[in-house]
């Protein structure tokens, strides 16, 4: 169970990483925002992938759910600045 955990955790970090990485543009998102955002991506686009018929009948790395994970974790962070608005620092 712990693995499981620390697995999410990581795997949350590296899609929501390149999430960040491919977006446009600077995010003003702190690290904790971007590994939820990046566990969450990846749940549901493993989810969406095997909902549209997605089977990895050879086995291996499952690279459509990790691609459709980055892709909804753009999503959700694209949302949540929507949401929390842009925050513009004076200086």
């Amino acid at each position: 169970m712990i693995g499981t955990i620390i697995s999410a955790i990581v795997v949350g970090l590296i899609v929501g990483a390149l999430a960040r990485l491919l977006m446009p543009g600077k995010q003003n998102v702190g690290i904790i925002i971007t590994i939820v955002l990046g566990i969450l991506g990846s749940l549901i686009g493993s989810w969406l992938a095997y909902q549209v018929g997605y089977s990895n009948s050879n086995g291996g790395w499952e690279i459509i759910p990790f691609i459709v994970g980055i892709v909804v974790a753009i999503a959700l962070i694209a949302a949540y600045l929507a949401v929390r608005g842009r925050q513009v620092s004076h200086r």
